[in-house]
């Protein structure tokens, strides 16, 4: 007569074919968590190497944009000495100019003329505040220039950088 398997042979028989299945599933979830450790890395430092690119490019970027900004304010200084100094003025409604100091009228006649408290062509200084308010408006419009284009700049380089051309 046939017997029956021993219970306890089929039940250790269970127990090896789940724990083998276990096992290897431990083990393969071990090794795929070790291959996508090994790809994190190689992606941490691709990431490195770009961000070290880019932080590079926007340094530069910025100490060109800090070379114009030096350039602007040279010239401002300058233009600020020039007007403070008379040599910009604002231009004059077009008019007939007369001579500074007339002839004086024929006659015997003592006439007490009024003499300007300054020379005619010397600047006041509500044009001299005018002209320099005008040259700050300028100053800052080419400042604000440069570091709009600097910014697109900044932004091109990231991007191309980044889209991998």
């Amino acid at each position: 007569m046939i017997g029956l398997p021993n219970p306890y042979l089929i039940l250790g028989a269970i127990v090896t074919a789940v724990t083998v299945y276990f096992v290897g599933h431990h083990k393969g979830w071990a090794q795929r968590d070790a291959e996508m450790q090994a790809e994190i890395a190689i992606k941490n430092e691709e990431s490195r190497q770009k961000e070290q690119k880019l932080t590079e490019q926007i340094n530069q970027t910025a100490s060109k944009l800090s070379e114009a900004n030096d350039v602007i304010n040279q010239k401002q200084s300058a233009l600020t000495r020039a007007i403070n100094a008379g040599r910009v003025r604002l231009p004059t409604a077009s008019c007939v100019q007369t001579a500074p100091n007339p002839a004086p009228p024929a006659g015997d006649r003592q006439e007490t003329r009024s003499e300007p408290d300054r020379p005619t062509d010397q600047a006041t200084d509500s044009e001299r505040a005018t002209l320099a308010a005008i040259a700050e408006i300028v100053a800052q419009g080419d400042r604000n220039t440069q570091q709009l284009n600097a910014c697109i700049d900044a932004y091109n380089n990231l991007r191309e950088t980044l889209n991998g051309k």
